[in-house]
């Protein structure tokens, strides 16, 4: 059955159509390869497409998605065992960037963490939901700080797993602001050239996003074994 919203209110719209495609997504409704269609979307949803056509940008950049030439958008093919891969993988190459930034911090550099730390001591007043985008902007930062321009590539082909994952985790409740909170404290340190310090913090901060994320899964197992339950009864 066709679901219909009321469109009076555009920016509820938006969060409407975005919260129930990342939801179908999460809940294996729509699978990694899924087509998903703006016209049909928008038709299925009773709303136009251009809230439709938001949802998907923002769930390309949270890496739930993605666009394929000649084919559209499709749900992405990120399985839990690759990201946990991923997570064990970013233990030693984002450690080893953070270790690299603080030996070859520069003024230039200096200048550039400090205003981001700037950034996000305001950000933490602000709602939850902005954190997102920053994540993947602390990230590019920090690896960039290394000057390792092979490292900063080999970092960038990972961004989907991490900024996906990053989400996930994020809907453990208080993640956010422990993330933020970990992103400030890592550039601190390294604007101070503290590596010893900025390893330890890296280390930490991506032990805790893995935990949260393992967490959001587990949880998110026992929705779906209470709803299979419930439907087999």
């Amino acid at each position: 059955m066709d679901i219909r919203w009321e469109e009076n209110n555009l920016l509820s719209i938006r969060e409407h159509a975005y919260k129930y495609l990342k939801s179908m997504i999460l809940e294996g409704e729509l699978k990694a390869g899924d087509r998903l269609i703006e016209r049909e979307l928008a038709g299925k949803l009773g709303i136009s497409r251009t809230p439709i056509r938001e949802a998907l940008f923002r769930l390309e950049s949270q890496g739930f998605v993605k666009t394929v030439p000649r084919k559209g958008v499709v749900v992405s093919n990120i399985s839990e065992n690759e990201v946990i891969e991923v997570f064990t993988i970013l233990s030693s190459l984002e450690v080893l960037a953070v270790k690299l930034a603080a030996r070859r911090m520069d003024r230039e550099t200096q200048v550039e963490l400090d205003q981001k730390i700037e950034e996000l001591i305001e950000l933490k007043e602000q709602a939850e939901e902005n954190f997102n985008l920053e994540h993947i902007q602390m990230n590019r930062l920090i690896n960039k700080a290394s000057k390792s321009p092979k490292l900063f590539e080999i970092l960038s082909g990972l961004i989907d797993y991490i900024h996906m994952s990053a989400n996930m985790g994020y809907e453990t409740p208080g993640r956010r602001i422990e993330s933020l909170k970990e992103h400030i404290d890592i550039m601190t340190a390294l604007r101070d050239k503290e590596a010893e310090m900025a390893e330890y913090l890296m280390r930490i901060h991506i032990e805790n996003s893995k935990k949260a994320y393992i967490t959001y899964i587990n949880s998110l197992k026992e929705k779906l074994n209470k709803k299979e339950k419930l439907l087999s009864t």
